[in-house]
């Protein structure tokens, strides 16, 4: 962004025409032009002086003048990205036109003027950007168009070409540089340098840039882009420059519309740093100001690039880090189950666990297998192949039981199962173990284990809770006799 030229004596040279002069240099570049009257734009900018010109026709044309050696060489430069800029838009793909120029007038200090055809529309007031779809959203489409467009165009037209390391060391290099002149407060030095380090701000894909975007250079009509001017800074470079300027100074509701705008017209997403560093070159303008004032020798611009710093510097002193993000706490909904101890049919340890999918659907993931159970409208009492339950209470307690499963069946005696309704029912349960795999019968015995005596009533509970066929580690032995089955004590129970 160029600020606003404020004398005559800008790089020591008074080469600030009056509107007549200009006029007279137009008809030079024009044969058969005929000027007359001057008229808006009028205005002068560090590197160009722009006049208004109407001719006996009423046509409007306006006359573009380099203020120094430097800016007279980027015109040239400007001057072949317009040739290739007029072949694009001719072919539909760019939405807005350029300065198609017409003729042009050799300047006495060297260099020339380029004259071309006023365009359609009037500069951007800002104030006119608002939430939504509008001429926000539009101003967002349009430059994204100029950053899809083929980098060889800029290339080709002998401007530079940067990669995002080396944009990044060049800003890295204009901090130091301002930081040599003792006028940067630290809180900014801190700051930028601490932005430029931060790799993974500078992972973009370089595109072409406009590089100098102001409301004045870009012309809108009936709502819409119709036109963008002053390409001399064209570049192939960082997208965040384009939009450091309406960062800083468009209204803040419409900034969501611009970059929603911006992001889906772009084929080339994922830039989630875009910006941030658009609000790291915003803030870098006033450094570039303050070095083209003691590059020139103006101290104006210096005092008062001097200021703005200062006022920076205090805005920013209690903000966050640029780039700096909030943690996001994700609710994890995955919960494991170990069971530790190896025991007939059971291979150990097993590891099993329980999750929520986005549907609300029980996931079960036993040794690398997953199995999906019903959604939350379905029967809770609805098992998944293998006969493991996909209610998650069920899951913890088929899981948690583990390959020492006498103590939890000890602690269970006291169930209200009916003995008599499982009997009836026959109901079974896969053991806890591999999902499908069944576990080995139990050997009928005559005679309860004398260390845990089991009723019938809660070797009842226990078949209906673990089914019939039991693993062999579930029965204990004691002096070599087993105690009875839970399905032969719950027919004792019947009789």
């Amino acid at each position: 962004m160029q600020p606003t030229r404020r004398g005559r004596a800008a790089y020591g040279c008074d080469v600030v025409r009056s509107a007549l002069a200009l006029a007279a240099l137009a008809t030079t570049a024009v044969p058969g032009l005929d000027v007359v009257a001057t008229r808006p734009p009028q205005r002068a900018t560090t590197d160009f002086q722009t006049t208004g010109l109407l001719d006996a026709g009423g046509r409007h044309w306006v006359i573009r003048a380099p203020l120094h050696p430097a800016a007279g060489a980027a015109l040239e430069g400007e001057v072949a990205l317009l040739a290739n800029l007029a072949a694009v838009i001719d072919a539909g793909e760019l939405p807005f036109d350029v300065p198609r120029p017409a003729g042009f007038a050799t300047l006495p200090e060297g260099g020339r003027a380029m004259v071309y055809r006023e365009l359609v529309g009037r500069p951007l007031n800002l104030d006119r950007l608002a939430a939504g779809p509008g001429l926000a959203a539009e101003l967002g489409r349009a430059i994204a168009a100029f950053h899809e467009l083929d980098a060889a165009v800029i290339a080709d037209s002998g401007l530079p070409v940067y990669d995002a390391e080396s944009y990044r060391k060049r800003c890295l290099a204009e901090v130091d540089e301002a930081a040599r002149t003792g006028h940067v407060p630290s809180v900014l030095l801190n700051r930028w340098e601490h932005a430029l380090e931060d790799v993974g701000l500078w992972r973009f894909r370089a595109t072409p840039v406009h590089g100098d975007l102001t409301p004045e250079h870009v012309l809108v009509n009936g709502g819409r882009v119709t036109a963008m001017l002053s390409l001399a800074d064209a570049h192939v470079g960082d997208p965040a420059e384009d939009l450091a300027w309406l960062l800083a100074a468009a209204p803040e509701d419409a900034l969501d519309a611009i970059e929603e705008a911006y992001s889906l017209a772009r084929t080339e997403g994922g830039d989630t740093s875009l910006l941030d560093r658009a609000l790291l070159v915003s803030e870098l303008a006033l450094a570039r100001w303050l070095l083209h004032g003691v590059r020139t020798g103006e101290q104006e611009i210096v005092d008062d690039a001097a200021i703005m710093l200062r006022t920076l510097a205090e805005d920013v002193e209690d903000a966050p880090p640029i780039g700096a993000r909030e943690p996001v706490v994700v609710r994890d909904d995955r919960q494991d189950w170990v069971i530790p101890e190896e025991a007939d049919g059971i291979e150990a340890p097993l590891e099993a666990t329980a999750f929520w999918d986005d549907s609300g659907a029980v996931q079960i993931e036993i040794e690398d297998e997953i199995w999906t159970g019903p959604d939350d409208d379905e029967d809770e009492d609805a098992e998944v192949a293998g006969g493991v339950s996909t209610d998650p209470a069920a899951v913890t307690e088929e899981l948690q039981l583990g390959g020492d499963l006498a103590e939890a069946l000890a602690a269970d005696g006291g169930s209200d199962a009916a003995p008599s309704d499982a009997a009836a029912t026959g109901t079974e349960a896969t053991a806890p173990g591999r999902a499908g795999a069944s576990a080995p019968d139990a050997p009928p015995t005559d005679a309860q284990p004398t260390d845990a005596p089991r009723t019938a009533e809660s070797a009842a509970t226990e078949e209906l809770q673990l089914g019939g066929n039991l693993p062999d580690f579930l029965v204990e032995d004691d002096e070599g006799q087993a105690g009875g089955t839970p399905s032969e004590a719950a027919g004792d129970t019947r009789r």
